[in-house]
């Protein structure tokens, strides 16, 4: 219970001021004993009385009953208008009800947001039991550089000016990410574009790590982006037997582990640290992705490394830990 900083009595308190009224003691010696008029001395014992210890808790200051209450065929009329998606001032118009009014009214109904007339759907949490039923890929752009940026250095000089840049720009490179629905294991590549050709290569290159590890690829799950609904793709998943599964559109939380996997790459390894340009960035890559595997305790897991939920050999474990 929040108790007010300022305050005479606690309910410990109350009660102990009562037990001493009731043993004998003159009300007005109990109440100066406890800092208190003697009109709360008597109100605290008149209700100890009646409820007992039950009564000297605090209670609200809301009224038992109000005067002139919201009629319920008003209460309905304004719930009915939000549906409509009306705002607060054009209900409070409509049905002549007070602003204030009205927001008590939708705060009740749980409508106070506009999200909450159409709430969104429950997560729908999977995984496959054995590593290699399904792995997940994406792909992430991220801008070349050759030196800090302002928001490392603080120096804006020729950031603005075309002349300072390399002829055409920077530019991008994609990085490349593949993560195993049951276990978490990650491969990570950095290609110069988003293209099939890049995406199958990409595709081939983790097949064949995951083979490296005794796990055998049957599914792969990918967004609607061109290179994976290319027939070059899915020829390629032919190929190397695989089932090809594609997310919903607009519905980035099906293949979510790999979306939840990009963002833990920019905050521990893109964005963790102050790289001096772009090509130190992915030479850091396969140190980082390394220590995501084998080191890096993820709470999907029960707080184990992706790693250990491979079956491996002891020869193969040391043979590839580094």
């Amino acid at each position: 219970m929040n108790i007010h900083k300022n305050a005479r009595l606690t309910p410990i308190g109350r009660e102990r001021m009562v037990r001493h009224m009731l043993s004998g003691q003159a009300v007005e010696t109990a109440a100066q004993l406890a800092g208190v008029c003697e009109r709360t001395a008597r109100k605290w014992l008149a209700r100890f009385k009646v409820e007992g210890v039950a009564g000297l808790q605090d209670r609200s200051s809301r009224p038992h009953r109000l005067n002139r209450p919201t009629p319920q065929t008003t209460i309905a009329r304004i719930i009915e208008l939000r549906r409509k998606r009306l705002t607060g001032k054009h209900i409070a118009r409509l049905t002549g009800a007070s602003p204030a009014t009205v927001s008590r009214v939708l705060k009740r109904a749980g409508l106070s947001r506009m999200k909450d007339l159409q709430p969104k759907e429950p997560e729908r949490r999977y995984q496959y039991p054995h590593p290699g039923d399904m792995i997940h890929l994406d792909i992430k752009k991220f801008g070349r550089f050759e030196r800090p940026g302002h928001r490392v250095t603080g120096d804006r000089t020729g950031q603005s000016n075309p002349q300072s840049r390399p002829q055409g720009g920077y530019g991008w490179e994609y990085l490349h990410v593949c993560i195993d629905d049951a276990s978490r294991l990650a491969f990570t590549d950095i290609y110069p574009n988003e293209k099939k050709e890049s995406a199958v290569a990409f595709l081939i290159a983790a097949v064949a790590y995951y083979r490296s590890l005794g796990i055998t690829i049957t599914r792969v799950m990918t967004d609607n982006g061109s290179c994976y609904i290319s027939k070059l793709f899915a020829q390629t998943c032919t190929d190397l037997g695989l089932r090809h599964i594609r997310a919903k559109y607009y519905t980035p939380r099906t293949n979510g582990k790999a979306e939840r996997f990009i963002q833990t790459a920019i905050r521990e390894w893109a964005y963790a640290r102050t790289y001096q340009n772009s090509s130190q960035r992915a030479q850091d890559l396969p140190l980082w992705t390394h220590m995501y595997n084998w080191h890096r305790p993820h709470t999907a897991i029960k707080n184990q490394p992706p790693i250990a939920r491979i079956n491996m050999k002891p020869d193969n474990l040391l043979r590839l830990h580094i």
